[in-house]
């Protein structure tokens, strides 16, 4: 353990936390293609994404839930506000609070898999909404974190502007920054891959692979900011 920590250490703060937010972004991945293919068309991460199917969905006539991404996305607001208040007095971009914040997220993640897991079979409508509110609540949460610990083009659940910031970038000859934006798009990319995949065996499977996912970065995250305090 000391080996382990004594070589996490060494690791620059920036650097960490850029990695730690990748692997973040790795399970909204995860979430959103759970939240998506297996829970009604509901995004749990991309906010965008909701407001796009809730719109369409009003129209009528498109087969788009209505409830389901309304909710998440009260769910998202709720989370982040919450989390926002909680984190407010923090003096660093990492500190204890954080790491409880996190923490939630990871321990939610991991009830609503284990959730999942125990309904058996293809869950219930109202299941499916609450789970999807539910983790949206907790990916806003994520979010509120994220912005906190700062890392300049990953706020974990969203790429549109890292993708814009890249293509922009590369297009006027820039390449500052162009390495953590794709690593970020990549990122998400795998997620979504990996919960796609999971959703073979158990549409709970994907959600306690990103609880366990969060909670180790979670972990990294306090080892490392006690150490460097």
């Amino acid at each position: 353990m000391s080996g382990l920590r004594a070589r996490l250490l060494a690791v620059p703060t920036e650097r960490m936390h850029l990695w730690l937010m990748l692997v973040l972004t790795f399970t909204t991945g995860i979430n959103d293609a759970v939240g998506y293919l297996g829970l009604d068309k509901v995004f749990t991460g991309n906010m965008t994404g909701n407001v796009v199917v809730l719109g369409m969905a009003l129209v009528g006539g498109s087969g788009l839930p209505i409830l389901g991404p309304a909710l998440a996305l009260v769910g998202f607001m709720a989370g982040a506000a919450i989390a926002g208040r909680a984190l407010r007095r923090g003096d660093r971009s990492w500190h204890g609070v954080t790491t409880l914040v996190f923490a939630a997220v990871a321990l939610l993640m991991l009830v609503l898999g284990v959730v999942l897991l125990a309904a058996g079979g293809e869950p219930g409508q109202s299941l499916r909404v609450t789970v999807t509110t539910s983790a949206a609540f907790a990916m806003g949460m994520q979010a509120a974190a994220a912005r906190l610990v700062g890392v300049k083009d990953v706020t974990t659940v969203v790429v549109t502007s890292t993708i814009t910031g890249l293509a922009a970038d590369l297009g006027s000859g820039k390449r500052e920054g162009a390495g953590r934006r794709a690593s970020a798009v990549v990122a998400i990319i795998a997620g979504a891959a990996t919960g796609a995949a999971l959703l073979k065996w158990h549409v709970g499977t994907g959600l306690l692979l990103a609880g366990v996912v969060i909670g180790l970065a979670t972990w990294v995250g306090d080892l490392h900011d006690r150490g460097r305090r």
